[in-house]
């Protein structure tokens, strides 16, 4: 990812920061959407899980120009995610829902070069956690292609 790309997905997520209750909310809903089987995946509060989800993206997107401090971090966020039965197809679900809630929540902001960073930083993200869990989907890799 380029210097360019972080610069656009930074900017970007500090317009939907505002609003990251609601996005967390619309993002819950396509994923849920897109495939109802994940909704069992989530036991707790889905309300508090969307807190942890929007200010686990503030820091990823925050920590963009400091990949070998972040990829770590994530590598770990992916071998926790095994625990909760998420499985390789889930990511490019994820990867949808989040590009569909962007583009919502961003309206005409979320211009073709701001949905190719968000697609490339999330294809990055989601190969680490990955990585992590020991797994590696080619959708992810066809997720970053698409755009």
């Amino acid at each position: 990812m380029t210097n360019e790309q972080i610069k656009l997905v930074q900017d970007s997520f500090r317009q939907v920061a505002p609003i990251a209750e609601t996005a967390a909310q619309l993002f819950y809903a396509r994923l849920f959407e897109l495939d109802p089987d994940l909704e069992l995946l989530f036991k707790g509060n889905l309300t508090e899980q969307g807190r942890k989800l929007m200010q686990m993206l503030a820091l990823a997107v925050n920590s963009l120009d400091r990949m070998d401090q972040l990829l770590p971090v994530v590598r770990s966020l992916g071998t926790r995610h095994v625990s909760y039965g998420v499985q390789d197809k889930d990511y490019d679900t994820v990867g949808q829902a989040l590009l569909w809630t962007l583009r919502r929540g961003l309206g005409e902001a979320f211009t073709p070069d701001v949905e190719a960073a968000w697609s490339n930083v999330y294809a990055t993200l989601a190969s680490a956690m990955q990585s992590g869990s020991g797994t590696r989907a080619d959708g992810v890799a066809v997720l970053a292609e698409a755009i």
